[in-house]
């Protein structure tokens, strides 16, 4: 059993169906879905005021980026690992470090993991 079991995950990604494929790893991880948040204003919401061990932030979410939702998740001290295809994902503030994209469940489950050590 990992120490993943039962952690609040909140998914921000604006592509559905990458959503849905993170949903389904992380089901399969034990950990409860928050979310998944397709756009900011949903995704800033949830990061102000839903109860959250971890996030998994996209970087790109349309034209805009999750600089204003890593901003909200630090204020709660929330850690959170930014997704992203590119090199970008580094840019982001306070990140436990980038989760690359397409996922896969060992690499979900080692960020993760990495996030509660």
């Amino acid at each position: 059993m990992n120490n993943l079991v039962g952690k609040r995950i909140l998914v921000v990604d604006d592509e559905p169906l990458i959503a849905m494929l993170l949903e389904d790893i992380l089901g399969d991880l034990g950990c409860i879905v928050v979310g998944p948040a397709l756009e900011v204003g949903e995704a800033e919401a949830l990061a102000r005021e839903a109860a959250l061990d971890a996030a998994i932030l996209d970087v790109h979410l349309g034209k805009e980026t999750c600089h204003s939702i890593a901003e909200l998740l630090r204020d709660r001290q929330i850690p959170f690992v930014v997704a992203s295809g590119d090199e970008e994902a580094s840019a982001v503030p306070g990140s436990s470090g980038p989760l690359s994209k397409p996922f896969v469940l060992a690499a979900v489950e080692t960020a993760l993991t990495r996030v509660f050590a």
